[in-house]
């Protein structure tokens, strides 16, 4: 029989109305009142609650190393892992995780609701379930998932691929540029081929980041003075540049000078579109050929989050500049196709 671990660090999934009508979180060791089924469930299942859950709006590196040093301590104990976490900055913390998990040889399935769990309607009871079983899946004894994910709405994402789209409906995530590793209807059809493949099972955590970053989103308009104030930022180290299409930026010369002297100094920084689907080119435009001559970085087909915490990960290692680039532009954990 496996043995599955519940990890509740807070979110909407945990939370009740008090009388006011405000959400708070509860004592999650009452999860069985709310889906009885898992009294029957076939699996040895444990639970364990952060003792101060927070909103997810409140995540932060130092969140994450507690989940990472969390799944650290149980590591030996359990065959698979599902952690519920609020679910709008889910997607970061996944990304996040997968980094600093490095030779992951479990599932670590992130999950959550659009609804608390008391709720009639609420998702939470089959993301749970679903999550949970497909946390339990093997072959010839070993688990097949091997790789931090996110399931929601009866489909299982990669975590360094996903994106929360939607506020509103129960399909609130989606992976633009991979797909879905597994999709839960009345049969559960895991897609094999599409999951990481790990050949080592000692588990290594890394557990420091590096904040010093900044996201500057291009928009029609936008001033030399903008671009300027934000290389400008005392210790600043990187910078996710969000631009149009598929990597193009405006061909205003004081802007790629400011952008130049920003790597000259040493500020690493990488293309990331704002597009939801497809990736960034360099060169496919004449507009983006400028940011590669000048020594920005292709983030291809990264999310934003994937890319925010790669990069936070990174810088965090103190490489050399010329190392860092170098490992901004390749897979490490399966982001980037």
């Amino acid at each position: 029989m496996r043995k599955i671990i519940i990890i509740y660090t807070g979110g909407t999934i945990g939370m009740i109305k008090d009388d006011k009508g405000v959400l708070l979180p509860f004592n999650f060791e009452n999860l069985l009142s709310y889906i009885p089924l898992l009294r029957n469930f076939p699996a040895e299942i444990s639970s364990y609650s952060f003792e101060e859950p927070i909103d997810s709006a409140d995540a932060n590196p130092e969140f994450w190393v507690k989940i990472a040093k969390t799944l650290e301590e149980h590591y030996d104990n359990f065959d698979g892992f599902v952690i519920l976490h609020g679910s709008d900055t889910m997607a970061y913390t996944a990304s996040a995780l997968s980094y600093m998990l490095e030779n992951l040889s479990k599932p670590v399935i992130l999950t959550g609701s659009q609804l608390p769990i008391g709720l009639i309607r609420t998702d939470g009871r089959e993301n749970i379930i679903a999550a949970m079983e497909l946390a339990c899946m093997t072959n010839n004894g070993k688990a097949l998932i091997n790789e931090v994910c996110i399931y929601f709405e009866n489909r299982l994402f990669r975590g360094n691929r996903t994106t929360k789209f939607s506020a509103d409906n129960f399909d609130a995530f989606i992976s633009p540029n991979y797909p879905v590793l597994a999709k839960i209807g009345t049969d559960i059809k895991l897609f094999e081929d599409r999951l990481l493949q790990n050949k080592l099972d000692f588990l290594i955590t890394h557990t420091e980041f590096c904040t010093d970053i900044a996201i500057l989103k291009l928009f029609p308009g936008i001033s030399p003075a903008v671009v300027k104030s934000i290389t400008s930022i005392n210790g600043l180290k990187g910078i996710i540049l969000e631009t149009f299409g598929s990597g193009n930026a405006p061909t205003d010369e004081e802007i790629n000078s400011i952008l130049k002297t920003a790597i000259k100094k040493g500020i690493t920084i990488i293309n990331i579109s704002q597009c939801t689907v497809g990736k960034v080119q360099h060169g496919k435009y004449a507009t983006s050929l400028k940011l590669e001559e000048i020594g920005v970085i292709s983030g291809k087909d990264m999310t934003t989050e994937a890319a925010v915490t790669k990069m936070m990960f990174l810088l965090a290692k103190n490489f050399s500049y010329k190392e860092t680039a170098k490992l901004l532009g390749l897979s490490l954990r399966g982001e980037i196709s």
